[in-house]
Order: C-alpha cells, then structure tokens, then sequence
C-alpha cells in the first residue's frame, strides 16, 4: 500500500523500464496551459482522470478496487485521499518520471503502474527531495540514498509497531465489532504523539552522529574509522529454533534484544544491528568494548531463561556505510565469536594492545606483580588460521574487579 512522502513509478511511463512514453519529451511538445492544474490531475472523475492521462500519454488510469474502510485509515495516517497516478504525481511535483521511480523503489515500495494511488504528501516529499538536488545541497545518487537509508529504517519501525504494538491493541474488545472499527479512533489518537516521539528520537540521534562527525580529525578517519566491533552470539540457538514454539522462540529472541541492546547504550556503545540470535556493537575505545562484552555475558549467565553467549571483539578499521559497517577487522571479530568458547570474551591482538595501553588490563600476568588495579585481565590462547584472515593469536578477556553499578 502506498504510504507517505512518495511518488512512485509506472514502468509503462518510465524510460528505465523501457516504456514507449518519453514525460520529458511530453513536457516539451505540450503546451503550458495543457499541462498545469492539479485540479484535473486530483479529479475524482473517471472521464476527465482518463482524459488528462491520455492528454499527457498515459495508459488509462486504473481505478482503486483497496476496501473503504482500509482506505479511510490511510487517508487518517498520510493526510490526504489518493489521488494522483505515478505521472501525474511526478509531473505535479516537476520531476521527470525516471527521477521519481527512483525515489519510489528506493524507498522500498513496488510499482503501482497506472493506479491512482498517491496523495497530495506524496507529491510534496517528491518536489523537496527533488529541491535539493536542484539546490545543490544533495547530488542525485545521494538523494536517492537518503531515501533508500530512510525507508529501510521507516520500515522496520512500522513493521514492529503493527506486529508488537498495534495488533495487541486493536483487538476486537466487543462481538462484532471489526478491527477496523478499532483501529481507526485508536490511530487518530495515538498518530500524532507517536510522530512528535520519532521526530525526538530522530533529532537526538542526529545529534549524537554530527557529534561523533566533528570530532574526527580528517575526512578518511570519517569514513574508515578506527573503532571496538564486538560481537554477541547466542550459543546453540539454532537446536531451540527446533525445540520452542514460535512464540517462545520470539519472546527469546526479543527479551536478549532488550537486554543487549539496554546495555550497550548504558556503558557507552552503539547498537548497530540485532539479527534475531545475534547483535553487532561498536565503541570509540577498547575499555568501553570490553566492559560491554564481558557484561552482556554476566547477564545473560544470570538469566536461567537465556542460552549461554559468546562474544568476539576486534580492534581495528572499519569502513560505514548506510549505518552498517564492514571491513576486515568486522570480519575478525565475527570469526572470534564462532570459535569462543560458551560464556566467554575473545579478543584479537589489536584489540589487547588497545587494552593494556589504556591501562585496563596489564601486559602480562606474572604471579609477583600487584594486578589489583587493573579492570581486566588477558590470557593467551593457541595460534589458530582462520578462514581468510590468515593465523590470529586470540585472547581471553575476563574481568579482574568487580563491576560497578
């Protein structure tokens, strides 16, 4: 279902496609007066849509069949009815329509060929993204990646909101009554404070990026940055995907989410991704990796309901992209973690010098020396190859003194 904030694309209109019609050539051949007025774009009228279609060398438009009552509740979400075809939506907004597909697919949503199924939000997210480009402030590949960033992240959000959030509260509380009826009061009032929340939320992670942005020395430390990245693994997850029903699989796979994904942000790391069994963390310093790792494995030993934990982390460069991140040494420590035993932290070379610089952890461990002011304590274990990043030396991490609140 089309949602807010999109144009979409006709791949019969559209030149990426292939299609016969050219919009721009269209543009140019037709007079201006033909061409303006969003009036007869918007009409509700069969005959005169169709004919304003032909008029710009469009397929006949194609009539919504979406049920009443599902189209009521998105016209309450995005603001407006439907209203425009892809064409009409990007002659409105002044782009041509290979620009405006792109933004469309990018932003993750299929094609809706001649279908009248965007609304007045949609063009004016089309016309300011577009603005930007012609504004000099974004290049094109860049626009289409903020949209493809945005609607990947979006997605996720509403998905979880529908499946966690939602469903549970439009349950029909009456015999009869249908979801709909629920659901409509329900959105009108929740809508607008769950909008003014992501907006919070939003401003305050941007403000932690730009943060973490103008504080690096030059533009290559920007992008190839010098970071902790730990990974935390449930250990045999895959034999209780066979043992527990779906729902206590999920009821898991959430609550170790929550906990990871609580203490990562509460000792000063970054979440980058949870994937069901596993999560991907990253920190600016050695110290503040460590103190994670080890935690999340106190934690989960404590609760009876969780499976045993390992974790891998490496120390080194990492390049990010689209708020993920990838290099070698993302590589390295995900391979630690496969071979770290239950219950344990196992650290890469790097990550050890990092450590014992920083003086958390001493550089050896001999019997005659006073170790009680350090947080940690490293051991070494057997030389092993490993698959593609040649033969690593890994260390296990523990904790030396107790943790503080």
């Amino acid at each position: 279902m089309p949602q807010q904030g999109q144009a979409a694309g006709s791949r019969e209109n559209d030149p990426a496609s292939g299609g016969e019609a050219d919009p721009e050539r269209a543009d140019s051949e037709r007079p201006g007066p033909e061409r303006t007025g969003p009036a007869r774009a918007g009409s509700q009228d069969p005959v005169e849509a169709n004919a304003f279609a032909e008029d710009l060398g469009e397929a006949e438009v194609v009539e919504d069949d979406t049920d009443p009552s599902a189209l009521r509740i998105e016209e309450l979400i995005l603001g407006s009815a439907r209203q425009y075809t892809p064409f009409q939506a990007a002659r409105a907004a002044g782009v041509s329509m290979e620009l405006a597909s792109r933004f469309w697919r990018a932003m993750g949503f299929a094609d809706v060929g001649q279908a009248r199924a965007l609304t007045e939000a949609d063009v004016l997210a089309l016309r300011r993204l577009s603005g930007l480009v012609e504004a000099g402030l974004l290049s094109e590949p860049m626009a289409v990646q903020v949209a493809r960033s945005t609607g990947q992240t979006t997605a996720r959000l509403a998905d979880w909101q529908i499946d966690s959030f939602l469903m549970g509260l439009t349950e029909p509380p009456e015999p009869g009554m249908t979801r709909n009826e629920v659901t409509f009061p329900l959105v009108q009032l929740l809508l607008p404070e769950l909008e003014e929340f992501l907006v919070y939320v939003w401003r305050r992670q941007l403000a932690a990026a730009t943060g973490r942005v103008v504080q690096v020395k030059d533009d290559d430390e920007m992008v190839n940055r010098r970071q902790a990245i730990g990974f935390a693994d449930l250990v045999g997850f895959t034999r209780l995907t066979r043992r527990l029903e779906d729902e206590e699989l999920g009821e898991l796979v959430e609550a170790f989410e929550t906990t990871a994904a609580d203490l990562v942000a509460a000792h000063g790391g970054r979440l980058i991704k949870a994937l069901g069994d596993e999560i991907l963390y990253v920190a600016e310093d050695a110290g503040t990796a460590a103190e994670i790792g080890v935690r999340l494995i106190e934690t989960m030993a404590n609760d009876e309901t969780m499976p045993e934990l390992r974790v891998g982390i490496a120390f080194g460069t990492m390049t990010t992209r689209m708020g993920d991140v990838f290099g070698n040494t993302v590589n390295l420590a995900s391979r630690l973690t496969s071979i770290a035993p239950k219950d344990t932290v196992l650290v890469d070379g790097a990550f050890r010098a990092e450590l014992t610089a920083s003086g958390a952890a001493p550089e050896s461990e001999k019997e005659s020396e006073d170790l009680s002011g350090f947080r940690f304590a490293l051991q070494p274990l057997y030389q092993r190859p490993v698959r593609g990043l040649g033969v690593v030396e890994p260390w296990l991490l523990r904790r030396r003194t107790p943790p503080g609140p």
